[in-house]
């Protein structure tokens, strides 16, 4: 375990922070064991450059060819052959080149896992690197894949309860990434040739491993993104794309380039959509519009995906599919009856309730009214609607509390008692709230409240 963290991290003398040399500055040859023996094939130092790798493997493949040697050597020469092409795929490719000069050929074994000795790959980038399902961007070979589907791309959208209660069509003008329609995609002429970055060499990402002394977060240049610091001293890499490619891996000349997107491979094209947003839609719903988010060559384009946002109503309270209320009447109506329009629903339509003479409605009094709530989704049913009362008292004035006095009852026998005393009072608006706090309310004790006048406590005297 500490040789394969040593040979996935290194830091300068002075501590600044410096790309990985997995190679090192040995003269060690590089070797490629066959089945028999862990014999030199290329005859390479292990800084050799791909150009001496490729002119060695020439070399070593025409030496090995089995057409060149004799017939009873063919079989040798066969192995040999196979050994050294086997040796050029692996060195002339410079992740499986790091892979191979960490772990030896056991990376290359099936069942192996990348790590010699049985070490789960999964486990040991886990530990070092805090990540799971394997080795780190840029240890896999080859460019990173593209995922077959991009990504998707959310967008707010307010409504308000009453688009929420009859339904509404509205209309989005969309911007997104088109495949072009003059070179399909490609980027450029149908005739021309891609040729390969010679940033990235072909790979169109970059495998960096790298190691802080102090615990931010760096900006390499050259490089569009940010590496992560995953404590211990250890950095591990994110999606470190080509910033010369864009992670393509090749690029065309300017002059081959589409004329049209300019070699982008794609072009910025507008869409109306409509969004029909359903009665009985809620707060945090989606509306889809499948693949048309952005799109790219070779794969399916994400989805547009709408996310309703309800906004405050100042009259209504909607929970779930049913609504609430709160409507005024006046004393004379709590107490004499009433019947007429309460209120006006979402949809524009008078609430007319009848409260007879003789049946008296007391203040936060609830009316239910079934099936004037919310409609529920695709269903031909709605909530409950549900009003409560606020009784509004008039202004008094003299004549008026005079003839109140004639009219309504008197009060009962007076209550007698040897002593009466008149207190003075105070007006409370929640008494549940008035009975948990402390003001007013509890005893204090005198000796406790004596001791706090002296400035300190009681204490026994002493005998």
């Amino acid at each position: 375990m500490a040789e394969a963290v040593k040979a996935l991290q290194q830091t300068s003398m002075d501590g600044a922070v410096e790309e990985i040399d997995l190679y090192g500055t040995g003269d060690h040859a590089l070797s490629v064991g066959s089945t028999d023996s862990d014999a030199e094939v290329l005859g390479l130092s292990r800084n050799a450059s791909k150009t001496e790798i490729k002119k060695a493997y020439h070399k070593a493949a025409l030496a090995s060819h089995p057409d060149k040697v004799a017939e009873e050597d063919r079989e040798a020469a066969d192995v040999r052959f196979k050994t050294v092409g086997q040796a050029y795929e692996i060195l002339y490719d410079e992740e499986k080149r790091e892979v191979y000069d960490t772990h030896g050929m056991s990376a290359f074994e099936s069942g192996s896992n990348g790590i010699p000795g049985g070490v789960n790959v999964n486990d040991l980038f886990q530990q070092f690197f805090g990540m799971g399902g394997g080795m780190p961007p840029g240890f896999g070979g080859g460019r990173p894949k593209q995922p077959r589907k991009g990504a998707n791309v959310d967008k707010p959208l307010k409504v308000t309860l009453e688009q929420l209660y009859r339904g509404k069509t509205t209309k989005f003008r969309s911007k997104k990434n088109v495949i072009c329609t003059l070179c399909k995609g490609k980027g450029a002429k149908e005739s021309a040739k891609s040729k390969s970055c010679g940033q990235c060499h072909g790979q169109g990402k970059f495998a960096v491993v790298l190691k802080l002394l102090a615990g931010a977060d760096v900006q390499l240049s050259g490089f569009k993104q940010t590496f992560r610091n995953v404590g211990h001293g250890l950095l591990a890499q994110e999606d470190v794309v080509c910033s010369k490619c864009d992670g393509q891996g090749s690029s065309f000349k300017d002059s081959d380039k589409c004329k049209k997107c300019k070699g982008a491979k794609t072009n910025e094209e507008g869409k109306l959509l409509e969004i029909y947003i359903r009665p009985g839609s809620k707060d945090k719903d989606t509306i889809v519009f499948t693949e048309e988010a952005d799109q790219s060559p070779d794969q399916t384009p994400g989805d547009i995906v709408f996310h309703l946002e309800q906004m405050e109503h100042a009259i209504f309270t909607r929970t779930d599919e049913h609504l609430t209320a709160r409507i005024e009447i006046t004393l004379a109506e709590a107490l004499c009856g009433f019947s007429r329009v309460v209120i006006q629903h979402l949809d524009g339509r008078g609430i007319h309730l009848n409260q007879p003479r003789g049946r008296v409605t007391k203040p936060d009094q609830i009316f239910k009214i079934v099936g004037e709530g919310m409609p529920i989704k695709q269903q031909e049913a709605k909530g409950n609607l549900y009003l409560v009362v606020d009784i509004k008292f008039p202004d008094y004035d003299e004549s008026m509390m005079s003839a109140l006095g004639k009219i309504l009852p008197h009060p009962e026998k007076p209550i007698n008692a040897d002593t009466v005393d008149e207190v003075d009072f105070e007006e409370i608006d929640d008494m549940e709230e008035e009975l948990t706090t402390d003001e007013g309310h509890g005893w204090v004790d005198a000796d406790e409240d004596e001791d706090d006048e002296a400035g300190g406590h009681a204490q026994c005297a002493q005998q």
